[in-house]
Parts: C-alpha cells; structure tokens; sequence
C-alpha cells in the first residue's frame, strides 16, 4: 500500500536555515544519486541494520506485485556503510518525492571514511538526514525467510526497473566501497540461483 510522505516530509526540516546539510544514503542513493550534490563522501552510521524489508509499489514493484527495497532497523553495535552527500536545501523536495513511499526524514549522526586516495575530512563526523521507513508504515512488509525475500525481489519489476536491477547494484557499489553486508550479499547470491 502507498503512502505518500511528501507533505509530511517538507514539514520535517531539521536543518532550517542552513545553507547545506549532509544527507547519507544506505540503498539506490549509494548508486543512483541523480541529484546535484556538493560533495559526496563514504560514511556509516551506527546502530541500524539495513535491510530488504520495505514494500516498494511505486518504483521497484506495483501496488499489486511489490518489490522490497532496503530500509534500516534498530541494531545495538550494529554499522550501516553508506554514502554522504553535502547538498543545498532545495534538493530536498525532489528528494522527498523520490522517497515518498513511507519514507521519513530523520536526523543522524554520521561519520565519514574520507576517500581512499584522500586525506580524512577535516569534520569527521557531522549530523545528517537519512530517509527512513519504519514498522509503523503500510509498505513495511518486514522480516521473512530470505528466500521467499529473494523470490519477491527477483519476480518484482516496477517503473523503475526491477527488484533485481536494484539489488544486484547495492550490492555492487558496497563492494565497490569495500563494504562486507552480509543481508545484501545473502539476498544477491539467492536471487542470481532463480
């Protein structure tokens, strides 16, 4: 079921009056930011866990046939690898848009790895806003046995593209960041056997 959060989203402005903020993306933001950004900068936050438990209706599946896409749960000790973007305010409402099926913004703090090549940032850590869709939203399909998660994912495709499209590039740009997740890769080598 869609439940378009863009209005409740816009009224969730944690960073009122700045002239940028930090914006971290755990799923197809790691891949696909096809928005203008200042920077960008690998990074993680801790004690989320991500996870394919969110239904996707609207861009990776149908109201009828939903994909699943990553979210985050609660996790003590656990670390979400990612990607930062410093971008301006107005980027948001796009944004909002984009992550408008039961996602909400929601203030983080982040740390940042710095680039491989390049020296740390000199702010190792800052806050930031991820997009998160909790228990509490009709999409959130939650947890079930990881091959009935891979089948949805492999038989899913919206206009987007397909659940399996999605997947198999997470899982490339967390490699391509040296990231080991065990959920993503699990999920991968199970839909690549369907």
């Amino acid at each position: 079921m869609l439940l378009d959060t863009t209005a409740l989203n816009q009224q969730r402005n944690f960073f009122d009056g700045h002239a940028d903020i930090w914006l971290f993306g755990y799923g197809s933001l790691i891949w696909k930011a096809d928005f203008a950004y200042l920077e960008r900068q690998p990074a993680y936050i801790t004690g989320w866990a991500r996870r394919f438990w969110q239904g996707s209706h609207d861009h990776r599946g149908t109201p009828d046939s939903p994909g699943r896409v990553a979210t985050l749960i609660r996790a003590q000790g656990a670390v979400c690898h990612g990607m930062a973007y410093r971008i301006t305010p107005d980027v948001l409402a796009p944004l909002d848009v984009r992550e408008k099926n039961g996602y909400l913004r929601e203030k983080v703090p982040l740390t940042f790895l710095g680039q491989p090549d390049k020296a740390p940032p000199p702010q190792a850590t800052a806050e930031g806003l991820i997009y998160l869709a909790t228990d509490d939203n009709p999409a959130f399909l939650g947890d079930a046995p990881l091959t009935d998660i891979a089948q949805q994912i492999a038989q899913a495709h919206g206009p987007s593209g397909s659940n399996k499209a999605y997947l198999l590039n997470l899982a490339q740009a967390l490699r391509e960041l040296g990231i080991d997740d065990a959920h993503v890769y699990s999920l991968e080598e199970q839909v690549r056997r369907l």
